[in-house]
Protein backbone atom coordinates (compact mmCIF):
# COMPACT_ATOMS: atom_id res chain seq x y z
CA UNK A 1 0.00 0.00 0.00
CA UNK A 2 1.28 3.48 -0.86
CA UNK A 3 2.28 5.43 2.20
CA UNK A 4 0.90 8.93 2.71
CA UNK A 5 2.68 11.62 4.71
CA UNK A 6 1.79 15.25 5.50
CA UNK A 7 4.17 17.76 3.91
CA UNK A 8 4.57 21.16 5.56
CA UNK A 9 5.11 23.78 2.85
CA UNK A 10 6.90 26.99 3.88
CA UNK A 11 5.83 30.27 2.33
CA UNK A 12 7.95 32.37 0.01
CA UNK A 13 11.48 31.48 -1.00
CA UNK A 14 11.67 28.57 1.45
CA UNK A 15 8.96 26.71 -0.51
CA UNK A 16 11.67 25.14 -2.65
CA UNK A 17 12.62 23.03 0.38
CA UNK A 18 9.79 20.62 -0.48
CA UNK A 19 11.34 19.63 -3.81
CA UNK A 20 13.13 16.51 -2.46
CA UNK A 21 9.92 15.12 -0.95
CA UNK A 22 8.01 15.91 -4.14
CA UNK A 23 10.68 14.25 -6.28
CA UNK A 24 10.56 11.18 -4.05
CA UNK A 25 6.76 11.01 -4.37
CA UNK A 26 7.04 11.15 -8.16
CA UNK A 27 9.69 8.41 -8.05
CA UNK A 28 7.43 6.00 -6.16
CA UNK A 29 8.20 7.08 -2.60
CA UNK A 30 5.63 8.13 -0.01
CA UNK A 31 2.78 10.19 -1.41
CA UNK A 32 2.61 13.68 0.09
CA UNK A 33 -0.28 15.73 1.45
CA UNK A 34 0.87 19.38 1.47
CA UNK A 35 -0.33 22.00 3.92
CA UNK A 36 0.68 25.58 4.71
CA UNK A 37 3.43 26.09 7.28
CA UNK A 38 1.97 27.15 10.60
CA UNK A 39 -1.34 25.42 9.97
CA UNK A 40 -2.32 22.22 11.73
CA UNK A 41 -1.00 19.15 9.95
CA UNK A 42 -3.86 17.35 8.17
CA UNK A 43 -4.99 13.93 9.30
CA UNK A 44 -5.72 11.62 6.41
CA UNK A 45 -9.21 10.11 6.62
CA UNK A 46 -9.71 6.38 6.41
CA UNK A 47 -9.22 5.62 2.73
CA UNK A 48 -11.84 2.88 2.89
CA UNK A 49 -9.60 0.52 0.95
CA UNK A 50 -6.26 0.39 -0.87
CA UNK A 51 -4.83 3.66 -2.12
CA UNK A 52 -4.49 4.04 -5.90
CA UNK A 53 -1.40 2.60 -7.54
CA UNK A 54 1.15 5.30 -8.19
CA UNK A 55 -0.43 7.79 -5.81
CA UNK A 56 1.94 10.75 -5.44
CA UNK A 57 -0.09 13.70 -4.18
CA UNK A 58 -3.21 14.32 -2.12
CA UNK A 59 -4.25 17.95 -2.39
CA UNK A 60 -7.24 19.88 -1.12
CA UNK A 61 -9.79 21.37 -3.47
CA UNK A 62 -10.75 25.03 -3.12
CA UNK A 63 -13.82 24.12 -1.07
CA UNK A 64 -15.88 26.93 -2.58
CA UNK A 65 -19.12 24.99 -2.05
CA UNK A 66 -18.60 23.53 1.41
CA UNK A 67 -15.76 21.58 3.00
CA UNK A 68 -12.68 21.04 0.84
CA UNK A 69 -12.22 17.57 -0.57
CA UNK A 70 -8.90 15.74 -0.98
CA UNK A 71 -8.10 14.89 -4.58
CA UNK A 72 -5.81 11.88 -5.14
CA UNK A 73 -3.35 12.49 -7.99
CA UNK A 74 -1.08 9.80 -9.31
CA UNK A 75 2.44 10.19 -10.63
CA UNK A 76 1.18 9.56 -14.15
CA UNK A 77 -1.46 12.31 -13.91
CA UNK A 78 1.02 14.90 -12.63
CA UNK A 79 3.65 14.04 -15.22
CA UNK A 80 1.08 14.03 -18.03
CA UNK A 81 -0.01 17.53 -17.00
CA UNK A 82 3.55 18.88 -16.81
CA UNK A 83 4.60 17.29 -20.10
CA UNK A 84 1.53 18.52 -21.99
CA UNK A 85 1.96 22.03 -20.55
CA UNK A 86 5.53 22.26 -21.82
CA UNK A 87 4.40 20.87 -25.17
CA UNK A 88 1.72 23.58 -25.47
CA UNK A 89 4.04 26.40 -24.38
CA UNK A 90 6.92 25.53 -26.69
CA UNK A 91 9.22 23.36 -24.62
CA UNK A 92 10.46 22.90 -21.05
CA UNK A 93 11.92 25.88 -19.25
CA UNK A 94 12.61 27.56 -15.95
CA UNK A 95 9.68 28.56 -13.75
CA UNK A 96 9.05 31.41 -11.34
CA UNK A 97 6.68 30.60 -8.46
CA UNK A 98 4.92 33.72 -7.09
CA UNK A 99 2.16 31.98 -5.11
CA UNK A 100 1.82 29.56 -2.18
CA UNK A 101 3.03 26.08 -3.06
CA UNK A 102 0.46 24.07 -1.07
CA UNK A 103 -2.30 24.70 -3.65
CA UNK A 104 -2.35 22.73 -6.90
CA UNK A 105 -1.28 25.72 -9.04
CA UNK A 106 1.83 26.26 -6.96
CA UNK A 107 2.62 22.57 -6.66
CA UNK A 108 2.46 22.18 -10.42
CA UNK A 109 5.06 24.91 -10.90
CA UNK A 110 7.38 22.74 -8.81
CA UNK A 111 6.39 19.54 -10.64
CA UNK A 112 7.03 21.20 -14.01
CA UNK A 113 10.44 22.31 -12.76
CA UNK A 114 11.29 18.74 -11.76
CA UNK A 115 10.18 17.44 -15.15
CA UNK A 116 12.12 20.18 -16.97
CA UNK A 117 15.24 19.60 -14.89
CA UNK A 118 15.42 23.26 -13.91
CA UNK A 119 15.78 25.17 -10.68
CA UNK A 120 12.56 27.03 -9.83
CA UNK A 121 12.84 30.62 -8.64
CA UNK A 122 10.46 31.43 -5.78
CA UNK A 123 9.24 34.96 -5.04
CA UNK A 124 9.52 36.39 -1.54
CA UNK A 125 5.99 36.54 -0.10
CA UNK A 126 6.98 37.61 3.44
CA UNK A 127 5.18 40.95 2.92
CA UNK A 128 2.48 39.40 0.78
CA UNK A 129 2.57 39.51 -2.99
CA UNK A 130 4.18 42.70 -4.33
CA UNK A 131 5.30 43.71 -7.82
CA UNK A 132 8.73 44.56 -6.40
CA UNK A 133 9.22 41.05 -5.02
CA UNK A 134 8.05 39.53 -8.30
CA UNK A 135 10.45 41.70 -10.30
CA UNK A 136 13.33 40.82 -7.99
CA UNK A 137 12.61 37.11 -8.40
CA UNK A 138 12.30 37.47 -12.18
CA UNK A 139 15.72 39.11 -12.25
CA UNK A 140 17.11 35.92 -10.69
CA UNK A 141 16.11 33.71 -13.61
CA UNK A 142 19.06 31.94 -15.14
CA UNK A 143 19.84 28.70 -16.95
CA UNK A 144 19.05 26.79 -13.77
CA UNK A 145 20.01 23.47 -15.30
CA UNK A 146 19.96 20.20 -13.37
CA UNK A 147 19.70 17.68 -16.19
CA UNK A 148 20.21 19.65 -19.38
CA UNK A 149 16.57 19.54 -20.48
CA UNK A 150 16.03 23.29 -20.32
CA UNK A 151 15.25 25.01 -23.63
CA UNK A 152 16.08 28.50 -22.42
CA UNK A 153 12.40 29.40 -22.06
CA UNK A 154 10.98 31.17 -19.00
CA UNK A 155 7.52 30.73 -17.50
CA UNK A 156 5.45 31.84 -14.55
CA UNK A 157 1.92 31.34 -13.24
CA UNK A 158 -0.22 34.04 -11.61
CA UNK A 159 -3.81 34.69 -10.59
CA UNK A 160 -5.78 37.61 -12.10
CA UNK A 161 -5.37 39.84 -9.04
CA UNK A 162 -1.59 39.47 -9.27
CA UNK A 163 -1.69 40.31 -12.97
CA UNK A 164 -3.67 43.48 -12.23
CA UNK A 165 -1.11 44.61 -9.68
CA UNK A 166 1.85 43.82 -11.91
CA UNK A 167 0.40 45.72 -14.88
CA UNK A 168 -0.20 48.75 -12.65
CA UNK A 169 3.52 48.82 -11.77
CA UNK A 170 6.25 49.73 -14.28
CA UNK A 171 8.79 47.31 -12.82
CA UNK A 172 6.19 44.56 -12.58
CA UNK A 173 5.19 45.01 -16.21
CA UNK A 174 8.81 44.94 -17.34
CA UNK A 175 9.34 41.73 -15.37
CA UNK A 176 6.32 40.09 -17.01
CA UNK A 177 7.80 40.75 -20.44
CA UNK A 178 10.75 38.47 -19.57
CA UNK A 179 8.57 35.39 -19.77
CA UNK A 180 7.80 33.29 -22.83
CA UNK A 181 4.43 32.53 -21.25
CA UNK A 182 2.55 33.86 -18.24
CA UNK A 183 -0.16 31.42 -17.18
CA UNK A 184 -3.21 33.10 -15.64
CA UNK A 185 -5.72 31.00 -13.75
CA UNK A 186 -7.31 30.23 -10.41
CA UNK A 187 -10.25 32.51 -11.20
CA UNK A 188 -11.91 34.13 -14.20
CA UNK A 189 -9.73 36.55 -16.14
CA UNK A 190 -11.52 39.51 -17.69
CA UNK A 191 -10.99 39.90 -21.46
CA UNK A 192 -10.12 43.56 -20.89
CA UNK A 193 -7.33 42.54 -18.49
CA UNK A 194 -5.96 40.07 -21.04
CA UNK A 195 -6.08 42.74 -23.75
CA UNK A 196 -4.24 45.19 -21.50
CA UNK A 197 -1.55 42.61 -20.78
CA UNK A 198 -1.05 41.77 -24.45
CA UNK A 199 -0.92 45.45 -25.39
CA UNK A 200 1.89 45.77 -22.83
CA UNK A 201 3.83 42.99 -24.55
CA UNK A 202 3.03 40.27 -22.00
CA UNK A 203 2.50 36.77 -23.43
CA UNK A 204 -0.47 35.66 -21.32
CA UNK A 205 -2.17 32.27 -21.55
CA UNK A 206 -5.41 31.59 -19.69
CA UNK A 207 -5.76 28.26 -17.90
CA UNK A 208 -8.79 26.38 -16.68
CA UNK A 209 -8.73 23.39 -14.38
CA UNK A 210 -8.80 22.40 -10.74
CA UNK A 211 -7.25 20.04 -8.22
CA UNK A 212 -9.24 17.16 -9.70
CA UNK A 213 -7.52 17.70 -13.08
CA UNK A 214 -3.98 18.24 -11.70
CA UNK A 215 -4.41 21.96 -12.31
CA UNK A 216 -5.01 23.66 -15.62
CA UNK A 217 -5.91 21.30 -18.46
CA UNK A 218 -7.55 23.78 -20.86
CA UNK A 219 -5.26 26.57 -22.12
CA UNK A 220 -6.70 29.56 -23.97
CA UNK A 221 -9.93 27.59 -24.34
CA UNK A 222 -8.31 24.50 -25.89
CA UNK A 223 -7.71 21.24 -23.97
CA UNK A 224 -4.12 20.06 -23.63
CA UNK A 225 -3.09 17.18 -25.88
CA UNK A 226 -3.75 14.68 -23.08
CA UNK A 227 -7.09 16.23 -22.05
CA UNK A 228 -10.64 16.38 -23.30
CA UNK A 229 -13.68 18.58 -22.61
CA UNK A 230 -17.39 18.36 -23.29
CA UNK A 231 -20.67 19.75 -21.99
CA UNK A 232 -22.96 17.52 -19.97
CA UNK A 233 -26.71 17.38 -20.39
CA UNK A 234 -27.16 20.06 -17.70
CA UNK A 235 -24.62 22.38 -19.34
CA UNK A 236 -21.88 21.63 -16.85
CA UNK A 237 -18.39 21.22 -18.24
CA UNK A 238 -16.94 17.72 -18.07
CA UNK A 239 -13.18 17.18 -18.28
CA UNK A 240 -11.42 13.95 -19.22
CA UNK A 241 -7.99 12.64 -20.07
CA UNK A 242 -4.75 11.56 -18.46
CA UNK A 243 -4.58 14.28 -15.79
CA UNK A 244 -7.72 13.24 -13.88
CA UNK A 245 -7.50 12.45 -10.19
CA UNK A 246 -8.16 8.90 -9.08
CA UNK A 247 -10.92 10.22 -6.82
CA UNK A 248 -11.35 11.74 -3.36
CA UNK A 249 -9.49 10.32 -0.40
CA UNK A 250 -11.88 8.68 2.04
CA UNK A 251 -14.99 9.76 0.10
CA UNK A 252 -15.99 7.00 -2.33
CA UNK A 253 -19.51 8.47 -2.38
CA UNK A 254 -18.30 11.82 -3.72
CA UNK A 255 -15.95 10.04 -6.11
CA UNK A 256 -18.89 8.16 -7.64
CA UNK A 257 -20.86 11.41 -8.01
CA UNK A 258 -18.10 13.42 -9.67
CA UNK A 259 -16.15 10.83 -11.69
CA UNK A 260 -17.86 8.70 -14.32
CA UNK A 261 -16.68 6.25 -16.95
CA UNK A 262 -18.07 5.91 -20.47
CA UNK A 263 -18.71 2.44 -21.97
CA UNK A 264 -15.46 2.80 -23.93
CA UNK A 265 -13.53 3.26 -20.67
CA UNK A 266 -13.04 7.05 -20.92
CA UNK A 267 -13.17 8.70 -17.48
CA UNK A 268 -14.76 12.10 -16.95
CA UNK A 269 -14.90 14.58 -14.10
CA UNK A 270 -18.06 16.69 -13.89
CA UNK A 271 -17.23 20.22 -12.78
CA UNK A 272 -19.53 22.72 -11.09
CA UNK A 273 -19.00 25.15 -13.99
CA UNK A 274 -21.31 25.85 -16.89
CA UNK A 275 -19.81 26.83 -20.23
CA UNK A 276 -19.98 26.66 -23.98
CA UNK A 277 -17.87 26.41 -27.13
CA UNK A 278 -17.50 29.73 -28.93
CA UNK A 279 -17.48 30.25 -32.69
CA UNK A 280 -13.73 29.51 -32.81
CA UNK A 281 -14.17 26.16 -31.06
CA UNK A 282 -12.72 27.37 -27.77
CA UNK A 283 -14.26 26.69 -24.38
CA UNK A 284 -15.73 29.66 -22.55
CA UNK A 285 -16.58 29.23 -18.86
CA UNK A 286 -19.75 31.12 -17.96
CA UNK A 287 -19.40 30.55 -14.21
CA UNK A 288 -20.21 28.13 -11.45
CA UNK A 289 -23.67 26.63 -11.66
CA UNK A 290 -24.35 27.58 -8.03
CA UNK A 291 -23.25 31.19 -8.67
CA UNK A 292 -25.94 31.83 -11.28
CA UNK A 293 -28.20 34.68 -10.18
CA UNK A 294 -31.94 34.12 -10.47
CA UNK A 295 -33.55 37.55 -10.64
CA UNK A 296 -37.22 37.92 -11.46
CA UNK A 297 -37.23 34.28 -12.60
CA UNK A 298 -34.42 34.83 -15.12
CA UNK A 299 -30.89 33.40 -14.91
CA UNK A 300 -27.79 35.60 -15.07
CA UNK A 301 -24.21 34.29 -15.32
CA UNK A 302 -22.01 36.57 -13.16
CA UNK A 303 -19.01 36.13 -15.43
CA UNK A 304 -20.84 37.64 -18.39
CA UNK A 305 -21.65 40.72 -16.30
CA UNK A 306 -18.04 40.90 -15.08
CA UNK A 307 -16.77 40.79 -18.66
CA UNK A 308 -19.18 43.53 -19.71
CA UNK A 309 -18.01 45.72 -16.83
CA UNK A 310 -14.39 45.11 -17.79
CA UNK A 311 -15.01 46.11 -21.41
CA UNK A 312 -17.35 49.08 -20.82
CA UNK A 313 -15.87 50.69 -17.68
CA UNK A 314 -12.15 51.30 -18.30
CA UNK A 315 -11.58 52.78 -14.83
CA UNK A 316 -12.46 49.44 -13.20
CA UNK A 317 -9.31 47.37 -12.54
CA UNK A 318 -11.12 44.36 -11.05
CA UNK A 319 -14.69 43.38 -10.38
CA UNK A 320 -16.77 40.54 -9.02
CA UNK A 321 -20.51 39.97 -9.42
CA UNK A 322 -22.80 37.99 -7.12
CA UNK A 323 -26.49 37.65 -6.41
CA UNK A 324 -27.88 39.09 -3.17
CA UNK A 325 -31.30 38.48 -1.69
CA UNK A 326 -34.03 40.96 -2.57
CA UNK A 327 -37.69 40.99 -1.41
CA UNK A 328 -39.03 42.05 -4.82
CA UNK A 329 -36.81 40.19 -7.30
CA UNK A 330 -35.74 37.20 -5.20
CA UNK A 331 -32.14 38.06 -6.04
CA UNK A 332 -30.54 41.04 -7.70
CA UNK A 333 -27.24 41.38 -9.54
CA UNK A 334 -24.66 43.14 -7.37
CA UNK A 335 -21.13 44.21 -8.34
CA UNK A 336 -18.02 45.00 -6.30
CA UNK A 337 -15.57 47.24 -8.15
CA UNK A 338 -11.87 47.90 -7.61
CA UNK A 339 -10.86 51.11 -9.37
CA UNK A 340 -7.61 52.01 -11.06
CA UNK A 341 -5.57 54.45 -8.99
CA UNK A 342 -7.02 57.96 -9.07
CA UNK A 343 -10.20 57.01 -10.89
CA UNK A 344 -13.51 58.58 -9.78
CA UNK A 345 -16.06 56.24 -8.26
CA UNK A 346 -19.01 55.56 -10.58
CA UNK A 347 -22.53 55.55 -9.19
CA UNK A 348 -25.08 52.83 -9.77
CA UNK A 349 -26.71 54.82 -12.59
CA UNK A 350 -23.32 55.28 -14.27
CA UNK A 351 -22.66 51.54 -14.22
CA UNK A 352 -26.11 50.63 -15.52
CA UNK A 353 -25.94 53.23 -18.30
CA UNK A 354 -22.53 51.94 -19.42
CA UNK A 355 -23.82 48.38 -19.65
CA UNK A 356 -27.24 48.88 -21.28
CA UNK A 357 -26.07 48.07 -24.79
CA UNK A 358 -24.09 45.03 -23.63
CA UNK A 359 -26.54 43.25 -21.33
CA UNK A 360 -30.29 42.57 -21.13
CA UNK A 361 -32.15 44.67 -18.59
CA UNK A 362 -32.50 41.89 -16.01
CA UNK A 363 -28.69 41.42 -15.96
CA UNK A 364 -27.88 45.04 -15.14
CA UNK A 365 -26.53 45.48 -11.59
CA UNK A 366 -28.96 46.86 -9.06
CA UNK A 367 -26.32 47.23 -6.35
CA UNK A 368 -22.75 48.48 -6.67
CA UNK A 369 -19.97 48.98 -4.14
CA UNK A 370 -16.45 50.32 -4.65
CA UNK A 371 -13.86 48.43 -2.59
CA UNK A 372 -10.10 48.70 -2.15
CA UNK A 373 -9.55 44.99 -2.83
CA UNK A 374 -11.74 42.01 -3.57
CA UNK A 375 -12.00 39.48 -0.73
CA UNK A 376 -10.24 36.32 -1.86
CA UNK A 377 -10.03 32.72 -0.77
CA UNK A 378 -7.72 29.93 -1.88
CA UNK A 379 -5.50 30.59 -4.93
CA UNK A 380 -6.93 33.93 -6.01
CA UNK A 381 -10.61 33.01 -6.10
CA UNK A 382 -13.16 35.69 -5.09
CA UNK A 383 -14.78 34.95 -1.74
CA UNK A 384 -18.36 35.11 -2.91
CA UNK A 385 -19.86 34.62 0.55
CA UNK A 386 -17.91 37.66 1.78
CA UNK A 387 -18.95 39.59 -1.32
CA UNK A 388 -22.62 38.84 -0.74
CA UNK A 389 -22.33 40.13 2.83
CA UNK A 390 -20.49 43.23 1.65
CA UNK A 391 -23.02 44.00 -1.07
CA UNK A 392 -26.15 43.19 0.92
CA UNK A 393 -26.52 46.78 2.12
CA UNK A 394 -25.08 48.56 -0.92
CA UNK A 395 -27.13 50.67 -3.28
Amino acid sequence: MTRLQPLEVPSGTAAAQVLPALRAALDGGPAVMPYAAGAQAPTAPDAGGPLPDGLALVVGTSGSTGSPKLAMLTRDALLASATATHERLGGPGQWLLPMPAHHIAGIQVLVRSIVAGTRPVVADLSAGFTPAAFAEAAAGLDAGLDTGLDSGRRYTSVVPTQLVRLLADKGGTEALRRFDAVLVGGAATAPALLARAREAGVRVTTTYGMSETAGGCVYDGLPLSCSRARAGTDGRIQLGGDTLAAGYLGRPDLTREAFTTDPDGTRWFTTDDVGHLDAQGRWHVDGRIDDLVTTGGLKVAPRLVEEAIGSRLPDVAECAVVGVADPEWGEVVAAALVLADGSPAPGLADVRDALRDALPGHALPRRVAVVDTLPLRGPGKPDRAALRALLADSS
